[in-house]
C-alpha cells in the first residue's frame, strides 16, 4: 500500500479545490494527483462472505457518486461566475456575497464557508424561483417527504474545524437582512438549537448583542447593514429543553389515588407552555428559521413507528403547531447516517432506525412553518 505523503495538503482554504489525491475503487488513497475538484461520493457498507470475515472485516465498502451534489456544484459554479445583476438573487444579497467573496472578512472565509452559504442562497433564490432548476427541488423536496413527513430541512456538512458557527452567523444575517428590507420570504427570527450546554454557550456569538458577536467582530456583514442585524431575535438553546416538565410531580402513590380506575392524571406542560418557556421571544413572530447545530445528532423518529422519538429531533416538529418556522437548516460535522457526503451537502439527513428524531421537530411543529437549514 502507498505511504500517505509528508505534506498530503494540495490547495489553498480560500481558494475552490484544483487538484486531489487519487483513490482507488476501495477508497485506498494512490499517491496520485489528479487535477480538478474530487467528484462526492459516498460509501455503503457490503457484507463479506463468512469465510472472508475470518480473514478481515466484516465488512467491505462501495463507493457510489452522490449524483445531487454533484449536478448542484456544477450550477454553482456557473452561477458563480455571472455577473452581479445576472445572479438572480435580491440586492441584498448580492452585496453580502461580494462582501463574503472580497476577503474583507476578518479573518477571510474559507471557501467551504463561502461555498456552503452560497448552496443555501443558490437553492432558496434561485433554484425555487427557475423552472430549469426544479427537478432539483423536487428530489430534495420527495427525500424530506420520505423522511420528514411535513418538514422541510436542508443539510450542510462540513469538516470538522471548518467554521460551522461562522456559516450559522453568514445565514442569519443574510436572512435578517433580506427581512429587514420588507422581503416576505425571509425572517428576523432564530431558534438555534445544539445538544448541550457548552456548545450552547460557544454559540453566543450568535447573539446580536453579544459584545463578541461575529457579525461585527469578525466584520461578517458590511459596516451600514449592522443596525439590520441588530433587530434579529436569537434564541440559542439545547434540546435538552424541550422534553415536557412536571407542573404538578407526584409520588407514585399519589397519582395512583388520583387516578383511580380512570386514566392517568395529566401532570406535564402542554407543547404551547413548553414553548412558552423556551423561546418566549418567537411565539408571535410570523416567521422562524430553526437551525441545528451538530446536526448528526438529530433524527426524527421513522414513519410509521410508534416508538417516542428522541427529543432533539422532536422539538422543531412541535414549531410547527404554533409561529410559523420559515425553514430549518442544520449543519453537521460528521457523515450523515450511511451518507458521507462531501461538503456543502444540501440533503435531508436520512433517519436512522434505531435513532429517532430530533427536538427540533417537536419545536418546528408547535411553531409553524419551520424551514431547516441544516
Amino acid at each position: 500500500m502507498p505511504s500517505a505523503p509528508e505534506d498530503p495538503i494540495l490547495n489553498s482554504p480560500f481558494s475552490p479545490p484544483n487538484r486531489h489525491w487519487a483513490l482507488d475503487q476501495s477508497g485506498t488513497f494512490t499517491s496520485i494527483i489528479e487535477p480538478g475538484r474530487r467528484r462526492s461520493e459516498y460509501l455503503v457498507p457490503i457484507a463479506q462472505p463468512r469465510r472472508v470475515r475470518q480473514e478481515s472485516l466484516p465488512f467491505a465498502e462501495e463507493a457510489t457518486e452522490n449524483a445531487l451534489i454533484n449536478e448542484i456544484r456544477g450550477h454553482l459554479e456557473r452561477w458563480r461566475s455571472l455577473p452581479a445583476g445576472q445572479a438572480g438573487v435580491t440586492h441584498e444579497t448580492a452585496r453580502l456575497l461580494d462582501h463574503w467573496r472580497s476577503g474583507e472578512t476578518k479573518p477571510p472565509l474559507f471557501f467551504c464557508q463561502v461555498e456552503a452559504v452560497e448552496t443555501i442562497i443558490w437553492l432558496e433564490e434561485v433554484a425555487a424561483r427557475q423552472p430549469q432548476h426544479r427537478s432539483i427541488r423536487e428530489q430534495l423536496m420527495a427525500g424530506n417527504e420520505a423522511d420528514n413527513p411535513g418538514l422541510f430541512r436542508i443539510a450542510a456538512k462540513m469538516a470538522t474545524g471548518s467554521g460551522k458557527t461562522t456559516v450559522l452567523a453568514m445565514l442569519i444575517a443574510w436572512q435578517t437582512v433580506n427581512a429587514i428590507h420588507g422581503r416576505r420570504n425571509y425572517s428576523d427570527a432564530f431558534l438555534v438549537v445544539c445538544p448541550g450546554i457548552t456548545i450552547c454557550d460557544r454559540l453566543r456569538v450568535l447573539l446580536p448583542s453579544d459584545p463578541e458577536n461575529y457579525y461585527e467582530s469578525r466584520g461578517l456583514v458590511p459596516d451600514d447593514m449592522i443596525g439590520a442585524i441588530r433587530v434579529a431575535r436569537v434564541v440559542i438553546t439545547n434540546y435538552h429543553a424541550f422534553k415536557l416538565r412536571e407542573t404538578l410531580p407526584l409520588p407514585k402513590f399519589a397519582r395512583a389515588v388520583l387516578q383511580g380506575r380512570g386514566a392517568e392524571p395529566q401532570t406535564k406542560e402542554t407543547e404551547g407552555q413548553m414553548l412558552a418557556r423556551v423561546c418566549p421571544e418567537l411565539l408571535a413572530r410570523k416567521n422562524v428559521v430553526v437551525l441545528n447545530d451538530e446536526a448528526h445528532h438529530c433524527y426524527r423518529q421513522k414513519p410509521g413507528q410508534s416508538e417516542e422519538a428522541p427529543i432533539e429531533a422532536e422539538g422543531p416538529g412541535r414549531q410547527r403547531r404554533t409561529p410559523k418556522p420559515r425553514g430549518c437548516g442544520s449543519m453537521a460535522s460528521e457523515p450523515l447516517a450511511g451518507k458521507s457526503i462531501s461538503a456543502p451537502s444540501m440533503t435531508c439527513p436520512p433517519r436512522r432506525s434505531s435513532c429517532a428524531a430530533p427536538a427540533t421537530t417537536r419545536v418546528c411543529s408547535s411553531l409553524g412553518s419551520c424551514r431547516i437549514l441544516r
